[in-house]
């Protein structure tokens, strides 16, 4: 059994994880329109994988006999002029998607959620990495400037992420 705070913050989450997978399929086309196709399709795996991240929340809340509710999706920013652009606003999303976690964690730790307590920890471990890995994209995107036989490499590069 689940209450019906975490409920409502699991549900949060369900929305958050969908937006930010809309948010991604949006950088991907955007990406596209500057010629950076490694770089759409980085971003169009991110978006399946945050909206993995989505169907695993929604099983979770299942399995503790949770009601599932599916809110509206807010439209996704787009017209990104450049790959710094593109990623910045990803890790801005990761940042918030990760002090999301922390909340729900904080409150299955204050409610004696262990199931919710074990779960959150494979998302708090996983934000980890996603923002360590945006964060190492935008650290190279920077150093290139306008360079742009580096910033092809880099493109070249996420482009052969599998």
């Amino acid at each position: 059994m689940v209450s019906k705070k975490m409920q409502k913050a699991l549900n949060r989450q369900i929305q958050a994880e969908l937006q930010a997978s809309y948010l991604y399929l949006s950088m991907s086309t955007a990406a596209t329109a500057l010629d950076l196709e490694g770089t759409a399709h980085w971003m169009r795996l991110q978006s399946e994988e945050e909206r993995g991240h989505a169907i695993r929340l929604v099983d979770h809340l299942q399995d503790l006999d949770g009601e599932v509710e599916f809110h509206s999706l807010d439209q996704p920013d787009s017209g990104f002029h450049s790959a710094l652009e593109v990623f910045q606003k990803a890790l801005e999303s990761e940042r918030k998607v990760t002090s999301m976690i922390h909340e729900i964690y904080s409150l299955a730790v204050k409610e004696g959620n262990y199931a919710t307590q074990v779960e959150m920890q494979w998302f708090v471990q996983e934000q980890v990495h996603e923002e360590r890995d945006v964060d190492m994209i935008i650290a190279r995107l920077k150093m290139a400037g306008d360079d742009s036989t580096t910033l092809f490499l880099i493109d070249r590069e996420l482009g052969q992420r599998q």
